[in-house]
Formats: C-alpha cells, structure tokens, sequence
C-alpha cells in the first residue's frame, strides 16, 4: 500500500512541464487548490518578485488580503543564481550548512552574505511596504506564495519567519516544487499546496511555464500597487 501524500497537488499535472501559461495561469490554478482554505480568510503573503503576480490572481479569485513579505537568498559571492541560505522581512536567517561546506565558504564569507542581504532585504521592504504597516501575524492563519519551490531555502526562511512572528497556521502554495525540497519543508511545518509536482535529478521552476521572464523589482511592486488600488485590500 502507498503511502498518502503529504502535500495537497493536482494529479494530472505531475511529472509534466509547460502546464502554466504564466505565472497568472499559475495562480488561477493554486486558487482552485485553496478555495477550501478561503472561507478562514487566510492572509496571503506574496514573496517578491515571481511570488506578486501568483498571489494576485489567487487573491482576486478568492477575494483575500493580500501582503508583500521579503525574503532575500544569500547568493555564492561568484554565482549569484545559487544561494546557501536566505534571510527575512524579519531579520531570521536559514543556512544551508551542507552546502556551505560543500562550497568552502568561511565563515567571514558567510557573514558577509548575511549583511549584504539583510540590507538588500531592507530596501526592497521599503519598496514594497513604503505605505504599509509592519506585518502583525499574531492569531493569523497565513498562506506563503512564491512562483516555485527549487532548492526551498528561501521558503525555508519564510516559514521560520511568520512562526516566529506570531502566525497561528502556515500554508505554503506555490504552483510548481521539486518533491525533494517539498519533503524538506515539510519538517518545517507548514501544510504545502503544490500544483505540479516533479521529480528526478533536473529541477528548474521555468521549466513549469510557457512563457517565462524574470519579474523585476518594480514590475512587481506597480503591479501590487494596481491591485491595491483596484481592490482597495
């Protein structure tokens, strides 16, 4: 007998790529995921960039809030699309101990990255939070939403993050994830909704998507400030 899944997906969608359009065909799928989950009126927590226009069709389909909380990857000082670790909007860090040894990084490079990062988390907070509140997430239920689950470090940090600050119930949604790193996160705690769930040892969240581009930093903030002020959340 098999042994129940430990995250909630779509089937027909496994082990297959090209499935989204983009990241708004993206999100319209993770919403019908998590419609269960709206009638809690769950906070929605966009991790910038890809994660904005996810969350803002799930938040448009099902009528929710809406935040933008940073988390930064601390990037190899010669590679800046690998990362050994991730620091939050508040201030908690996750290191990838392994792959640090692995890279022999010493600890002055590491706590180099974690500085150079933890200021690049302070400006893109100020980007995308200038008129915002700080996030309160005491008594809160909270739904984590990125464009993909690769390494997971990022979302790692994310995770920790809210725990700490107060959230009463974690979810984490992201349209596409390696089932790797989704058993990693699962120590973590968080209850995971992952649309397409792939395996085996080449993993690249572009690869789920059709039409694929980075999002800038300020593409995402214009477009959560449209729906803001669309929506009035």
């Amino acid at each position: 007998m098999s042994a129940a899944p430990q995250w909630i997906d779509c089937p027909d969608l496994r082990r297959r790529i090209g499935v989204f359009a983009d990241r708004a065909d993206a999100g319209a799928r993770l919403a019908g995921l998590l419609e269960g989950e709206s009638s809690g009126q769950p906070l929605l927590l966009a991790i910038p960039s890809g994660g904005i226009p996810v969350a803002i069709r799930i938040a448009g389909t099902l009528g929710l809030r809406l935040e933008a909380a940073v988390v930064s990857k601390i990037a190899l000082p010669a590679n800046s699309e690998a990362g050994y670790g991730a620091v939050a909007f508040d201030g908690t860090v996750e290191l990838n101990e392994a792959f640090i040894r692995e890279c022999g990084l010493s600890a002055d490079t590491v706590a180099r990255g974690i500085a150079q990062t933890r200021e690049k988390v302070r400006r893109r907070t100020a980007l995308f939070r200038a008129d915002r509140p700080p996030l309160a997430l005491t008594g809160e239920s909270v739904v984590l939403i990125d464009d993909g689950l690769a390494s997971g470090i990022t979302m790692k940090a994310a995770v920790k993050a809210v725990g700490n600050q107060g959230a009463q119930r974690v979810i984490v949604a992201v349209p596409t994830g390696h089932d790797r790193s989704l058993l990693d996160l699962l120590a973590y705690g968080p209850q995971i909704f992952c649309a397409n769930v792939r395996f085996g040892w080449s993993f690249a969240v572009a690869d789920a998507y059709r039409q694929w581009s980075d999002v800038t930093e300020q593409e995402a903030a214009a477009q959560l400030k449209a729906f803001r002020e669309k929506t009035g959340r």
